[in-house]
Parts: structure tokens; C-alpha cells; sequence
């Protein structure tokens, strides 16, 4: 891993090549998604057959086959034990609380000229799902995903999830049973995009397509936007850590392994004041690596992408903060809500020692798709704003138009635009019949 401190003087430049930091290092895929989109759209359900033998390993007799039955979704569930799902109920109905918090009300503003304007919220008719299921299971995102848009109001929702070989990981499916959803296809990868993009005669498309993926996945989404909406292009995860010498340092090296846990390309940042406290993380990392069933993926992304980064100030941490605009942001520090109120870029916080970014995963209650890649800049977690679309409308009197009307001739006739200056004119007093 990384090691700087903003002291020595060649700080600025090694800070911006771990801003630079080309972190996705899977070969470009475009031209392959281009291919497995195409083959979709002219073969249809037979194309997805194909796909889904050639890379899960396996496919269905069929086309019918896609499809989960409800009778495979009652067994999966009846499989787990009951307090796995009462553990799953928990979240969800966390997770369902805080969203629905969330849901905005819609406007109506008479105004002094007579006119009266406002905005109305309304749900999209169906969304896709993707759920990842290559290097782990996620029933975590299931209910990440679907519930915001059940909340919303979403009358269709449907889910594609890989089972490699054949197989489903039962959790998923009793996630998607508790989050109301019944239509779930067995299909992964770009295909999978590109059937809820375009349709097939067996899966109706979709308005919007949401969910994490591998660099397929993400390349699918970004060609098919435009045919639906997408929520984002994930990327690797990442945390940024900021933390004193109070902590516990095997608290904050697990920390940084929760994420580099999830691949190779993850990004765990410690930003500390303490010299000797980054020492004892360093070490604490190396120490639970030793036990770490996934110390392999998270050895080598703490190697190849981790960094501890030592501030002369908590000012300078912030600073970094924003530049760095993390995915996942923890302060552990004495007065963590103050330090939060200066920090601009962070896709979530997780203020104080106690409150792990491992606990916004599952079932604190906010979203845990966020955005990755310094794009917090810009962009924000995954809510019911995204299942949602908004229409502005505006009701005019006689009098109103009569108050407002002369502007818009106006400068309609600025534009040169005539039929719009005839359109509003035709309708003013004094007009010529």
C-alpha cells in the first residue's frame, strides 16, 4: 500500500497519481457487449439460451425456463434458517422506513399573475434489477434495490440474477420474495441488460435499469442508456477512513478490509495525524489477512490500491476528503458530525468509532449503492428519487394570460420564432379575429 503525508514535499504529485489511479483494469469490453446486445435484439429468448450456456455454464430446456417459478422461490425460502430471515426482514424494514421518509409531495403554487403552477411526482411503470452473482452472493442488494422502487410506487419489478451452474443462491430469492418481487430471471451479463433494455417475447422490457455489475454489466448499461434510464456505471468500492490515535487499530483495519474484500480493484484509504497509529493499522491489516477467508482478493487490493495518508490537521484531512470524494466515508474522530459538516463529496458517512461502514450494507437503513470513481462530485446514492419522475404543469385563466401573455410574444418574436409569438398573441385581448 501507499504511503504519504502531506509534510514531505512531493506530496501533491504522488496524491494526484492516487487520485489517477486506474483502479478498473479490465480490458475494454466494449466491442464484446456491442456483440452480445446485437445478438439479443435479433434472437431474442433463443439468444439468451445461448448466452446463458456459454458463459453460466448452464441454461434452461427453454425459454420458459428463464423465468424462477414461484414454486422454486417458496422452496429457497423454506430452505434458510428462521433467523436468517428474521435477520433479513430486520433490514428490509429498516431499509423500507428510511425510504419511504424519502418520498417527496407534490407542489401547487397559485402565483400573483393569476396563473397556478405546479409539480407532480409519479412512479415508473417497470424497472430491472440487476443483482451480481459471480464472486458473491447478494441478497443485501435485492433489498437495496427493490424496495426503493416498491416505496416509490413501481408497479413492475423485475430481476435478473447469474446462476452459475445452474444455481441460485436461495437468500437472493427469499430477498426478493420479502421485497414483494415474483419476476426473476435466471440470466446474468450484458445479456441480461440488454433483454430488460429491449425485451424479448418471454421478458417485456423495462423503463429503467438499476444494480452493480462486472465490467460488462457496466459497459451494458452505459449502451443501453437512452432506450431506459440507468442509475449509474459502478465501480470498484471504496472507503476513505479518518481516524486518531483513540481508536482501536484492529477496528480500522477491518474496516479497510470490508471493502477490499469485495475485488481486487477496491480502494481502502486510511487519512490519520498520528504516525505511529498508521503503523499499528498497517500491521493490524497485515495480522487479519492471516484468517481472512477472502485474503487473497483483499491482500492484493490493500497492495495494489490501499493508501495511509498523515495530515498535519483535521482541515488538510477534510481537504483530501473532498478531493478524494469517497463512495464510503468513517470518522472516527472525538466530534465526527462536525468534522462531516465541512465534507462536501462523500457518497454516505458513518460518523463515530462505533458504526461501522459494514452496518450501512445490511441494515442501518440508507442506500448502500452510492457513487464510486470521485463521481460523489456529482451524483448521489440510489433512493426513491430514482424510480420517480417529476411533471410540471401550469393552469392559465383568461386574466392570466392576458398578465404574462405580451412577455412570451416578446420574446418569441427575439427568438424568431413566429408561431410560438402567434400562438399566444391569437388569444390576447384586442386580437384580430
Amino acid at each position: 500500500m501507499r504511503r504519504l503525508a502531506t509534510s514531505d514535499p512531493g506530496f501533491e504529485a504522488a496524491f494526484r497519481a492516487l487520485l489517477d489511479l486506474a483502479r478498473d483494469t479490465t480490458a475494454r469490453v466494449d466491442a464484446a457487449v456491442a456483440e452480445i446486445i446485437a445478438a439479443v435484439r435479433a434472437g431474442g429468448d433463443a439468444a439468451l439460451l445461448d448466452l446463458t450456456a456459454r458463459f453460466d455454464g448452464a441454461a434452461p430446456a427453454d425459454a420458459a425456463g428463464l423465468r424462477v417459478t414461484e414454486a422454486e422461490i417458496a422452496a429457497a425460502t423454506a430452505g434458510i434458517a428462521p433467523d436468517l430471515l428474521a435477520a433479513l426482514d430486520l433490514a428490509a424494514t429498516r431499509i423500507e422506513r428510511f425510504h419511504a421518509a424519502q418520498m417527496p409531495r407534490d407542489l401547487t403554487m397559485p402565483d400573483p399573475a393569476g396563473l397556478t403552477l405546479g409539480m407532480r411526482w409519479t412512479a415508473l411503470d417497470a424497472v430491472g434489477l440487476y443483482v451480481p452473482g459471480g464472486k458473491a452472493a447478494y441478497p443485501s442488494s435485492v433489498l437495496m434495490n427493490a424496495l426503493p422502487a416498491r416505496v416509490a410506487g413501481v408497479a413492475r419489478i423485475a430481476i435478473c440474477v447469474p446462476a452459475p451452474g445452474g444455481q441460485l443462491n436461495p437468500l437472493v430469492l427469499a430477498a426478493a420474495r420479502r421485497a414483494g418481487v415474483d419476476e426473476i430471471y435466471r440470466i446474468g451479463g450484458a445479456q441480461a441488460v440488454a433483454a430488460l433494455a429491449f425485451g424479448t417475447a418471454s421478458i417485456a422490457p423495462v423503463d429503467r435499469i438499476v444494480g452493480p455489475g462486472n465490467a460488462y454489466v457496466a459497459e451494458a448499461k452505459r449502451q443501453v442508456f437512452g432506450q431506459v434510464g440507468i442509475d449509474s456505471i459502478a465501480g470498484p468500492s471504496e472507503v476513505v477512513v479518518l481516524a486518531d490515535a483513540a481508536n482501536d487499530p484492529r477496528h480500522v483495519a477491518m474496516d479497510l478490509l470490508a471493502q477490499a474484500e469485495h475485488d481486487e480493484s477496491a480502494q481502502s484509504i486510511l487519512i490519520t495525524d498520528d504516525p505511529g497509529f498508521a503503523d499499528a493499522v498497517a500491521r493490524a491489516v497485515e495480522a487479519a489477512l492471516c484468517d481472512l477467508p477472502r485474503r487473497a482478493i483483499a491482500g492484493e487490493s490493500w497492495r495494489r490500491n490501499g493508501a495511509v495518508i498523515l495530515v498535519r490537521d483535521w482541515a488538510e484531512a477534510v481537504a483530501l476528503t473532498n478531493r478524494l470524494a469517497p463512495e464510503h466515508l468513517q470518522i472516527m474522530l472525538p466530534d465526527p458530525a462536525a468534522v462531516f459538516g465541512q465534507v462536501r463529496h462523500a457518497g454516505a458517512a458513518f460518523l463515530g468509532r462505533w458504526c461501522p461502514e459494514a452496518l450501512g450494507d445490511y441494515v442501518a437503513g440508507p442506500n448502500h449503492v452510492l457513487p464510486t470513481g470521485r463521481t460523489a462530485r456529482f451524483a448521489s446514492g440510489l433512493s426513491v428519487f430514482d424510480f420517480l419522475k417529476r411533471t410540471t404543469w401550469v393552469e392559465a385563466s383568461e386574466a392570466g394570460l392576458a398578465a404574462i401573455g405580451p412577455v412570451a410574444v416578446a420574446l418569441a418574436g427575439a427568438e424568431g420564432l413566429d408561431a410560438h409569438g402567434r400562438s399566444v398573441a391569437l388569444r390576447l385581448p384586442g386580437a384580430p379575429p
